[in-house]
């Protein structure tokens, strides 16, 4: 399988070993929260993926967990107040020049009514239907909506 995944990496780019930490991947963090068979979301602003629908998240910050990381961005960019999550799925995300490893997490329980706290970064929140959800959708979002739907967890 390494053996495998080797050639397939190499023949795409080879790895850059030895990049100094502003060039290496970013762990993002994502949150998927679904209401009566809704999914909550907005456009992105000012950012890589900009004008793209896309859910809570951020990136990881040092010291802090998964599920810690999640609840933060939910509250700092909806107010939201997570109860409960549970692992989504995992990818390798290369797309809008950045480089990131993303986790996408599930709010199973929440409460509150979305707000509009970072207008800067994300803005318009609003729920769609998880068969009708807008376009274009910012790619961790889409990569995590295809798991939700087949029960898939990584993306390579």
């Amino acid at each position: 399988m390494l053996e495998r995944a080797s050639r397939r990496y190499s023949v795409a780019s080879p790895p850059i070993v030895g990049a100094p930490a502003a060039d290496r991947p970013q762990v993002g963090v994502g949150v998927m929260l679904v209401r009566d068979g809704r999914v909550l979301l907005a456009q992105r602003r000012g950012s890589h993926g900009d004008g793209s629908y896309s859910w809570c998240g951020g990136h990881l910050e040092l010291g802090e967990s998964f599920e810690d990381c999640a609840i933060r961005e939910v509250r700092e960019e909806s107010g939201l107040v997570v109860k409960k999550l549970s692992f989504l799925c995992l990818s390798n995300i290369i797309a809008y020049g950045k480089h990131y490893v993303d986790i996408q997490l599930l709010a199973e329980e929440f409460e509150g009514e979305p707000e509009d706290r970072e207008p800067h970064k994300i803005a318009g929140w609003a729920w769609y239907p998880i068969d009708a959800l807008p376009a274009p959708l910012f790619r961790p979002v889409e990569l995590a909506i295809a798991s939700y739907r087949s029960g898939r967890r990584y993306n390579p």
